[in-house]
């Protein structure tokens, strides 16, 4: 099931230079560019606590975005940066990249667990660790996924589930080449003081 992708609003921004960008500033709103795929760079502005609460929301850098600037068609944008004041640390300048739809990015993934009661670990009172509850892929801009799934079916206590073990969807592939972890399958407490117990006798 590929990804929904998040509607940001923007609005055109007259004018370019630092005096129409402390303009933008002065009337509540970010200044900010759209570059890339051969067309001339558009101006933009954004409401300043718009674009902050999406700031806060997390992975603004990592996402794919459908740009909605009004009396333009919409364009598929990834941000590439946002400049911020040195002191307040708030947003004063943001920089979008027009994407293709079969583009290569890279984005942070869900990572959906199934299938729980199938797992005798599980069962027996064992607990789900996640260690990454999202991974990142190198995924195609037109066809995101929007999650990948990770089947518990047979999984026992103890068990460690890594990268490898997942099937990935078709045209995606992680950004770390090494085979990490994702989750494990953890002894109840008192199964693992039980043990101790055990191993010290």
């Amino acid at each position: 099931m590929a990804r929904e992708i998040t509607d940001l609003l923007a609005e055109v921004r007259t004018g370019t230079g630092k005096g129409a960008a402390r303009q933008a500033r002065r009337e509540g709103t970010v200044p900010g560019i759209i570059y890339g795929d051969g067309v001339p760079p558009q101006p933009i502005k954004m409401k300043y606590n718009y674009l902050l609460t999406k700031l806060r929301q997390g992975r603004f850098l990592q996402s794919l975005f459908n740009l909605k600037v009004e009396g333009q068609p919409d364009v598929h944008v990834v941000c590439r940066g946002v400049q911020r004041d040195v002191v307040k640390d708030l947003p004063t300048h943001v920089d979008f990249m027009r994407i293709h739809d079969d583009s290569r990015i890279e984005l942070f993934i869900h990572v959906t667990f199934i299938n729980h009661e199938a797992s005798p670990g599980l069962k027996r009172g064992g607990t789900l660790t996640v260690v990454r509850p999202e991974v990142e892929l190198e995924v195609t801009a037109g066809d995101i996924p929007d999650h990948i799934t990770v089947d518990l079916t047979g999984k026992q206590i103890g068990d460690v589930i890594h990268i490898d073990d997942i099937v990935l969807p078709a045209g995606t592939k992680p950004t770390i080449a090494r085979n990490f972890v994702i989750a494990n399958v953890a002894a109840p407490a008192g199964l693992v003081a039980v043990e101790d117990d055990a191993a010290t006798a």
